[in-house]
């Protein structure tokens, strides 16, 4: 373990920073989920393991919510489990050589599903694995599906046991856990009636499984070697959004939910408005796109009221920000500073270059490709970059210039807006965000 908390039952008990807890209750621990469930009872029998290989056995009473008090080094308490296919669509085997060395693990652990919302194949697991998760009750489970057609799904995740891993979900489903599913679509592969017959197997799992996104595969320029996929186009775009729709109909009529849904990107290839809030049911799939502009348009609107009488101060600043969104960001840029004629606004739709021009979202941006979209335009008092474009944990681009690097080259005052249409008008109005 990596940290004691002070004046908790184990600095009381002695537990020291660098020992182990290999056992409680006799029962081995694997991982955070053993450490958490059998910490769940008021009295308990903890096996420590000193640096030292010396071990001692801890007799704790305590409540029965209470935790230990102690942090670990990985939340998990255990290694990441990494992915064993080797799918046609997978962005990481698109990425270019010579980028920091987390960005190239490809992981597949249930156990971040749960508690990152991260997606997992069910190829990696194991029957203990299941068992656990039905044990502990580890839900919501986020699974990429692609197909439901066991023939395809081998040949699109280049794993012989990807069409028979998906009886795993069938498990799930007997337990009554709760899942999101993902279906990463890619043209005239799992597409079409391939899809039709995806989202129709898929739908035999409602309610358990509650919501299902469908999303376009990412193609950048590193594809040398690797599956040709063809590019979206609007009919296709249209195609889908119309497929999806009559699905929900269905789902909504017989479930009360939408169910199947159409991630923002098909709606702006098609261009057709975004679905109203009510069609994405609490936005189960946010995190995968699917209406993410929509909640950023109706928090926009909302706070934008809020300052309606508000006098701002007089200032200049310029929005950075992806292809895909730009429309969006324009508009709303607009109406503040139609709204607050003190606030000069300008939105810079930055090209993806790095990654190539198909790379159309936001997050994916680097460092260099904004620097060499803002070098030699007038950005006025401040620059506002979107949270997405930094490493969640550290102010760097996904090509490692910093931060620090970045302001320094484009001599800017940069302030971050975080992914809410309240932040956006908050970080715009207000400039006391700078970093």
């Amino acid at each position: 373990m990596a940290e004691v908390i002070p004046d908790s039952i184990a600095e009381e008990m002695e537990i020291e920073a660098g020992d182990e807890i290999v056992s409680i209750n006799d029962e081995e621990i694997e991982d955070i989920f053993d450490y958490q469930f059998l910490c769940e009872n008021s009295y308990i029998e903890v096996g420590i393991r000193k640096p030292s290989g010396e071990e001692w056995v801890l007799e704790i009473d305590k409540d029965e919510d209470e935790d230990l008090g102690v942090k670990f080094e990985n939340g998990l308490m255990d290694d990441y489990h990494s992915c064993s296919n080797k799918c046609i669509f997978c962005f990481i085997d698109q990425m270019p050589k010579g980028m920091r060395e987390t960005l190239y693990f490809k992981d597949d652990d249930a156990r971040l599903s749960f508690l990152q919302g991260n997606y997992i194949t069910l190829t990696n697991m194991s029957e203990k694995d299941i068992n656990r998760i039905i044990k502990y009750n580890l839900s919501p489970i986020n699974i990429s599906f692609h197909t439901t057609n066991p023939e395809l799904r081998c040949m699109m995740l280049n794993n012989r046991f990807a069409g028979e891993s998906l009886k795993k979900a069938d498990k799930f489903y007997e337990a009554g856990l709760i899942m999101n599913g993902q279906v990463v679509l890619c043209k005239d592969v799992n597409d079409r009636d391939e899809l039709e017959r995806t989202i129709s197997d898929l739908y035999g799992y409602l309610p358990y499984l509650q919501s299902l996104s469908i999303v376009p595969v990412g193609v950048t320029k590193f594809r040398d070697g690797l599956f040709p996929m063809k590019e979206w186009t609007k009919e296709d775009a249209e195609y889908l959004i119309d497929q999806v729709e009559r699905w929900q109909r269905k789902a909504y009529a017989e479930f009360k939910t939408h169910f199947v849904h159409a991630s923002d990107e098909w709606y702006i290839k098609a261009g057709r408005e975004m679905p109203e809030e009510e069609r994405y049911d609490g936005y189960l799939q946010l995190g995968n796109g699917v209406g993410m502009i929509r909640s950023m348009l109706d928090e926009f609107e909302e706070e934008r009221l809020r300052y309606e009488h508000v006098k701002v101060d007089k200032e200049k600043v310029t929005i950075a920000t992806g292809r895909l969104p730009y429309p969006y960001i324009k508009m709303m840029a607009d109406k503040l500073a139609n709204d607050h004629p003190d606030k000069e606004i300008q939105v810079i739709a930055v090209t993806n270059h790095f990654f190539g021009e198909s790379i159309t979202v936001t997050g994916l941006l680097t460092g260099q490709d904004i620097v060499a979209a803002l070098k030699d335009i007038d950005i006025g008092d401040r620059l506002l970059l979107p949270e997405t474009i930094l490493k969640a944990d550290e102010p760097i681009f996904l090509d490692d210039m910093t931060i620090d690097e970045f302001k320094r080259i484009l001599q800017v005052k940069v302030s971050i807006v975080q992914s809410s249409g309240y932040d956006f008008v908050d970080c715009i109005l207000n400039n006391d965000s700078v970093i």
